[in-house]
């Protein structure tokens, strides 16, 4: 029977009313499964002119499949303290969730992040206890420890051979002759702007953990030791600072009193003008090499020792979500997404073998990655010296700046290294209130060694896992 035209107004006006009515419901409900959008700031990939910058936006992507929650990825600049003033610029506005931030940054940001233990208290029980320390401040964790970097030396395999020098060097003397001689015979080839050793000279935050590495290596200390001495000012350290200097126009060029990290590795990388040079690695960077014009050619090893003892700075990026976030539980998500999913890469990498054919010899044991292939397992032993950060808290930034830009002085010949290490000594005592000392009768490190698991040998005392020197 057809419809009559009443009965088909009728479902209009009656179809119309239902509309009305059921729209503000599937609208709200629409509204609800609108995902979630975070911001993450993320300096560690902000300068990387490699491939490897995209890994992270990998990573965030398919954390936004699996979760449906959107993650907004901003760089940062790349000198640490332009970082630093960013990342509390962002803390002061509250327009950021989560930050990566340095393992130097926990005391001074302490007041704007949350405290991340209650909530990652299982992810931290199988973390190294001084690993945590370093991201904690009074017993809160301010940081959830990401990615653990350490000061290395990349050096150029093939001309190591090509020279005649069998293996990389283990002191500062031996690595003195081998710049000097390579960089003789790359000239005499014609590079003329060949250079035999490359590092982060400008006067920033990078100046700091290679002065540090040079002082600690002679015997010189931790700038302020853990007990709150001030021991700069002695006579290792000035001697450090003092041979340090002497490369600069001999084995270094004068330009790389303004190198930052990046300067250093596109020199030595990407236009292949130096032997060695002085730089940052983690397990993740040695997973993913960066491919360049010496991929395959290139070794990396600890940084040389001095007459003391050898031994890496060391750094590394904590994950840390800001007290005003309005997005608590998908900012903790999003963490332990990130940390879960780099303790699997840690397991893969701990038993796969290393990709390319890049040496690793006699790296800080701290990285395991690739710590099982033949090339690498019966030479994993060194040690590592951290920063006076936790001793100073918030006034560490200020701290690193007298420390670096008197280093500097001195390295750029405008002061004397004995006047300047008085000099620096008085300044410290002025921002910290802490008095000088002599430096203590041993130096503490962590030394840290890769116990080969067919031998069965085991530490005989907790001294020779964490010991002195």
């Amino acid at each position: 029977m057809p419809y009559t035209s009443q009965f088909r107004c009728a479902i209009v006006v009656f179809a119309l009313i239902l509309i009305l009515f059921t729209w503000p419901l599937a609208a709200c409900r629409q509204a609800a499964r609108e995902p979630v959008s975070i911001t993450f700031l993320d300096p560690e990939w902000s300068h990387d002119t490699s491939v490897r910058k995209e890994l992270m936006d990998i990573a965030l992507q398919q954390f936004t499949y699996e979760t449906g929650i959107r993650v907004r990825h901003l760089p940062a600049p790349e000198s640490v303290e332009d970082q630093l003033a960013l990342a509390r610029q962002m803390l002061e506005k509250g327009t950021v969730d989560v930050y990566s931030i340095d393992v130097v940054w926990p005391g001074i940001l302490k007041d704007s992040l949350l405290d991340l233990g209650p909530e990652f208290a299982s992810e931290m029980s199988a973390e190294d206890p001084e690993l945590i320390s370093n991201f904690s401040i009074q017993n809160h964790l301010v940081a959830v420890p990401f990615h653990t970097n350490v000061g290395v030396l990349f050096y150029r395999a093939d001309l190591l051979r090509e020279y005649g020098f069998s293996a990389p060097p283990k002191t500062w003397d031996e690595l003195e002759k081998m710049a000097t001689r390579i960089q003789a015979g790359e000239r005499a080839k014609g590079n003329h702007d060949f250079w035999g050793f490359l590092w982060p000279g400008a006067a920033s935050e990078g100046l700091t953990c290679v002065a540090l590495e040079w002082q600690f290596a002679e015997g010189g200390g931790h700038i302020i030791e853990p007990n709150g001495k001030i021991t700069v000012n002695n006579p290792n350290t000035v001697r450090a600072w003092r041979r340090a200097a002497h490369w600069i126009g001999r084995i270094s060029p004068p330009a790389v009193l303004s190198y930052q990290e990046w300067d250093s590795i596109n020199a030595f990388r990407y236009t292949r003008k130096a032997a060695f040079m002085r730089s940052w690695t983690s397990d993740y960077f040695l997973s993913h090499p960066a491919h360049s014009e010496i991929s395959n050619r290139e070794g990396a090893t600890r940084i040389p020792a001095g007459s003391s003892t050898g031994v890496s700075a060391m750094g590394g990026i904590g994950l840390a979500i800001s007290r005003s976030t309005a997005h608590h539980a998908e900012a903790v998500r999003l963490v332990k997404f990130l940390v879960q999913k780099e303790k699997q890469l840690d397991e893969a990498r701990r038993t796969s073998r290393p990709p390319g054919q890049d040496e690793m010899v006699d790296l800080p044991a701290i990285l395991e990655a690739y710590s099982n292939a033949e090339q690498s397992v019966e030479k994993r032993r060194s040690s590592v010296v951290v920063r006076p950060s936790t001793v100073t808290g918030e006034k560490y930034e200020k701290v690193s700046q007298a420390y670096f830009r008197t280093v500097f002085s001195v390295l750029s010949g405008k002061a004397n290294a004995s006047a300047a290490a008085a000099d620096l000594e008085k300044e410290l005592i002025g921002i910290t209130g802490f008095q000088s000392g002599p430096l203590p009768a041993k130096q503490n490190l962590r030394i840290e060694f890769l116990f080969l698991a067919e031998t069965g040998f085991r530490p005989s005392s907790p001294e020779l896992a964490v010991g002195s020197v």
